[in-house]
């Protein structure tokens, strides 16, 4: 099984990050790494897109868990909603699922 927050290499410990959906803590390589592009949220998929980024697991239940929750506009610090259909769009398009541990 594999650990959580270790590098498969070495054991060294990785950078974690928090999904804005479920809230759950894991490595910084598991999770998608989304930012602010004009008023829509956009992936970016090789992780170098200036602004302020959050991060999500790549699956349809945490985007709409964190859409429920309000917690684009606040992890990047802008009032009034935030269009997702780039991220929806990119989830749907790659058929990601993921589990991870959303409360029930």
């Amino acid at each position: 099984m594999r650990q959580r927050g270790k590098l498969e290499y070495g054991g060294h410990a990785a950078p974690q990050r928090t999904c804005v959906g479920c809230r759950g803590r894991t490595a910084k390589s598991e999770l998608l790494r989304l930012v602010l592009v004009e008023d829509h949220v956009t992936p970016d998929l090789r992780g170098r897109l200036p602004g302020r980024g959050a991060s999500l697991h790549p699956s349809m239940s945490c985007l709409e868990l964190a859409e429920r929750r309000r917690a684009f506009p606040r992890a990047f610090r802008v009032p009034g909603p935030l269009d997702v259909s780039r991220v929806r769009a990119h989830l749907e398009e790659e058929k990601y699922e993921m589990s991870c541990r959303t409360p029930s």
